[in-house]
C-alpha cells in the first residue's frame, strides 16, 4: 500500500508541476505539506537509507517552494513569479 501511496505522490507532484503557476499553489501546499508524513512512513516501513533518499528526491523535487519558505523565516526578501 506504501508504494501505491508513494507512487500517487510522485504522480501527483509531477501533474501539479505541468499546471500553470497561478494553479499550482493550492495542491502543491497539500503535497508539500503531505510529504513528510510519507518520509516518515517510508522509513517506519523501509528502513532509514530509503527515507533519506525519499527525502533527498523531495528536496530535490520542491526546491523552489522549500526556498521561498526558508527566506520567508528567516525574513530575507521573497521574489514571488507572476
Amino acid at each position: 500500500m506504501l508504494l501505491w501511496v508513494t507512487l500517487g505522490w510522485v504522480f501527483a507532484s509531477a501533474l501539479v508541476a505541468m499546471l500553470p503557476m497561478r494553479w499550482q499553489y493550492m495542491p502543491g501546499v497539500v503535497l508539500l505539506a503531505a510529504a513528510p508524513a510519507l518520509i516518515v512512513l517510508i522509513a517506519q516501513s523501509l528502513g532509514l537509507w530509503a527515507a533519506l533518499g525519499a527525502a533527498l528526491a523531495f528536496v530535490s523535487m520542491y526546491r523552489n517552494p522549500l526556498r521561498y519558505f526558508w527566506k520567508r523565516l528567516t525574513g530575507q526578501e521573497v521574489e514571488i513569479p507572476q
